[in-house]
């Protein structure tokens, strides 16, 4: 909650914006939530390696890990959209043990713990019962490899024209772990995409396996940090997905 402060302070203050990458955007407010965070947590749970966006290796597996995205979505919280999240999921064994992802501007609080359930604002949520993919609406998001327009571009818009005719329609918020708690909480009824890193899912496997949903690669097997592709789904019409989607080896 204190972080949800400060990213709420950063969301309507003049920022100081930086690139990463080309697209890839970061401000000071990035840093600065993760470094309370990072100190507060490290207090809390010091027997725990913390792995942040803003500090931390994409190569690092630790046994046991808390994965921290200050702000998801830095391009919204630049924009003023409100679809942006502080992300921190914590990992043992390989395996989530618990989750939360807070929108501070929405005023949305999800939270997972292994075993017991997903909530949000501290009501039990649960993935939705469709199973018709025509009547599912679906999310995605854009890799910032986009620019570059090679296979993760050609496999976005070869899945687009595969995938977009036969579901109700898709959303792109440009956050996924707010993408992923949707599902959870049945407001979407899947989402995919490329080129994830294990800070923006960590927190969000978990809302959905808790809230009833399924998670994997585009292979249909258990979703690793640092597979190509990631779907998520109320598991009703998983299988569904995974078949729409373009092969990622192939384009």
């Amino acid at each position: 909650m204190e972080a949800g402060r400060l990213f709420e302070e950063g969301f309507y203050a003049a920022k100081e914006v930086r690139h990463k990458g080309t697209v890839d955007l970061v401000t000071q407010y990035d840093v600065a939530v993760e470094e309370l965070l990072k100190s507060k947590i490290a207090e809390a749970m010091p027997d725990f390696t913390i792995v942040g966006e803003e500090s931390g290796s994409e190569a690092s597996r630790p046994d046991k890990a808390i994965y921290i995205d200050p702000i998801d979505g830095t391009t919204n919280f630049v924009h003023q959209i409100p679809f942006c999240a502080v992300s921190v999921g914590v990992w043992e064994g390989g395996e989530p043990v618990a989750a939360v992802v807070y929108n501070p501007i929405l005023n949305e609080l999800f939270t997972a713990q292994k075993g017991k359930g997903a909530y949000c604002n501290d009501r039990p949520i649960h993935v939705s019962g469709t199973a018709d993919l025509q009547q599912s609406l679906m999310a995605t998001g854009f890799p910032y490899t986009k620019v570059e327009m090679g296979r993760d571009f050609r496999w976005v818009i070869e899945t687009m024209k595969n995938l977009l005719p036969f579901t109700q329609d898709i959303r792109r918020l440009g956050a996924a772990s707010i993408d992923l708690c949707y599902v959870a909480k049945g407001i979407f009824d899947g989402f995919y995409e490329c080129n994830l890193k294990p800070w923006d899912v960590a927190a969000g496997i978990l809302l959905i396996t808790e809230a009833g949903g399924r998670v994997t690669n585009h292979r249909g097997d258990p979703y690793a940090f640092g597979d190509p592709i990631i779907v998520a789904s109320n598991s009703k019409n998983h299988d569904k997905i995974i078949e729409k989607l373009a092969p990622y080896e192939e384009v």
